[in-house]
């Protein structure tokens, strides 16, 4: 096995659009080590966390997700990270790059320059939480595994 990753895979979701409690599941601080169990559902915990929101929900539009999509494009260029693919949905979104940092990194980079796009291409962003806090980081060690991640990025 290598030393350090091929590539990671980034996935991150809007804000207010996948909330603890839901029936898809969730990672916290206690369901956060690779192969553990997702938060389990629960309808309380959903509802309390709705009522904590401050804003609704993001959902991107297409205009938007192109627009997330090339950012995360020229973050990758003009850090000289390799993207190798990705997929900007309305409520997340998934990568694949590879680069000189590590995962958190690279995530908090493609947020930061997505938001500051955003929010100079429409008011309603000026003052708004745009994604949920963290991610998921998988680290993809062989080429195969690079290669199902990559195929599950662009089809799935």
């Amino acid at each position: 096995m290598p030393d350090k990753p091929l590539a990671y895979l980034l996935t991150f979701t809007c804000y207010g659009t996948w909330l603890h409690g839901d029936d898809r599941g969730a990672v916290d601080f206690e369901h956060n080590k690779y192969g553990a169990k997702f938060v389990p559902p629960s309808p309380v915990r959903k509802t309390v966390r709705r009522e904590q929101m401050n804003d609704e929900p993001v959902i991107f539009d297409q205009h938007e997700r192109e627009l997330v999509e090339n950012t995360i494009r020229e973050v990758c260029q003009y850090r000289q990270w390799k993207l190798q693919a990705v997929n900007v949905r309305s409520n997340h979104i998934h990568a694949i790059a590879a680069g000189n940092h590590d995962p958190d990194k690279i995530m908090s980079d493609f947020k930061a320059y997505a938001t500051r796009k955003l929010r100079e291409s429409d008011p309603k962003y000026k003052d708004r939480k745009v994604w949920t806090e963290g991610g998921s980081t998988r680290y993809l060690w062989d080429e195969e595994s690079v290669i199902t991640a990559c195929g599950y990025v662009r089809n799935q």
